[in-house]
């Protein structure tokens, strides 16, 4: 199983992209999330000029934010600047649509945007809102065609596994294990949590900071896709909702997704001092180093080849480092001296 990171982006992540490679990391993904982060292909292109092995790409890329064309042309740019490390991965929309009050997009859209999308990175004459387009770009303005990238997509039911079939080179999936997800030589598993010290509580100061973000996505998805009543059913549930329902109701998505895989928003803290706590291991890849190593176990038995993992916390660079210490063990890489 391969050890990648992701990041939430932010203004020093392509220096974390740096850090994560000098640590032995293969690959690093940064979210598509323009409602709370910077650009995420002006953040690869300088990850891409500070770093030289480790592989680098979005992830997701969320189709209803950029017309196919400019995703292809941005695409093709990394690709020159980063030979043979890109990979794209695309999703339908959780923090990137659902924090601006959208649902998810369609898979049927999916389907035809990836299609037009990998038309564009061959050379190819491509149709789009009933409109003929190529790409037009002369020498020295992108790579020749066709661009050759890989793409993964990140499906949780059979609409979109179907869509991954046919269009996709591997599977990219969080929140939970899809039945399929041996099916594909490339299954990548975003996850969140945190190496605790031995004897460390749930309830730790670092455990809250490290870990508490990845653990409030329970609450975020158990709002976005059951609602109030499946948020009621986890410990803590109560408190959360309180909070959040202080927000007028064309709102509240608002309260949900601030902080969204950076830190604990006023909802999450309350949910967490209720006690909610006590679901961090259930939820995240958190434990101690034996627990984290079993949990990474399951994963790659449940047939994922590539764990991608979500620091946390005010010490980015030593959660790096103790998650890579553990997971190592599980790659033929081995690790690399920071």
């Amino acid at each position: 199983m391969q050890v990648s990171c992701a990041f939430p982006t932010a203004l020093d992540t392509p220096d974390k992209i740096a850090v994560a490679e000098r640590i032995g990391y293969q690959r690093a993904w940064i979210y598509d999330t323009p409602q709370q982060s910077p650009d995420v292909w002006m953040s690869l292109a300088l990850a891409a000029e500070r770093t030289e092995r480790i592989g680098i790409g979005p992830g997701v890329l969320v189709p209803s934010l950029r017309h196919p064309m400019v995703n292809a042309a941005a695409t093709a740019t990394l690709c020159d600047l980063a030979p043979g490390r890109v990979a794209v991965s695309f999703g339908t929309g959780f923090t990137g649509r659902r924090a601006m009050g959208y649902g998810a997009i369609t898979w049927a859209f999916m389907d035809a945007y990836i299609r037009a999308y990998q038309g564009l990175l061959r050379g190819e004459v491509v149709e789009w809102e009933g409109a003929r387009m190529q790409m037009l770009h002369p020498d020295g303005h992108a790579p020749k065609r066709p661009v050759e990238v890989p793409i993964l997509i990140s499906a949780l039911g059979p609409k979109g596994n179907a869509v991954t079939k046919k269009l996709g080179d591997g599977l990219f999936s969080t929140l939970v294990v899809p039945d399929f997800a041996g099916d594909y030589s490339w299954s990548a598993y975003l996850a969140w949590g945190t190496v605790l010290d031995d004897e460390e509580s749930d309830d730790s100061e670092h455990a809250r900071a490290a870990g508490g973000p990845g653990w409030a996505l329970s609450l975020h998805g158990a709002m976005e896709f059951g609602g109030p009543d499946a948020v009621r059913e986890l410990p803590g549930g109560d408190q959360w909702l309180q909070v959040v329902q202080r927000r007028p109701e064309g709102e509240r998505h608002l309260a949900v997704h601030s902080q969204h895989c950076v830190g604990l928003n006023d909802a999450d803290n309350a949910a967490w001092d209720a006690g909610g706590n006590v679901t961090l291991r259930d939820v995240t890849v958190s434990g101690d180093r034996a627990q984290v190593r079993d949990k990474l176990e399951q994963l790659r038995a449940a047939g994922i080849t590539e764990i991608v993992y979500q620091p946390c916390g005010p010490d980015i660079d030593r959660e790096l480092e103790r998650f890579y210490d553990v997971a190592s063990d599980l790659t033929d890489a081995g690790k690399v001296d920071a």
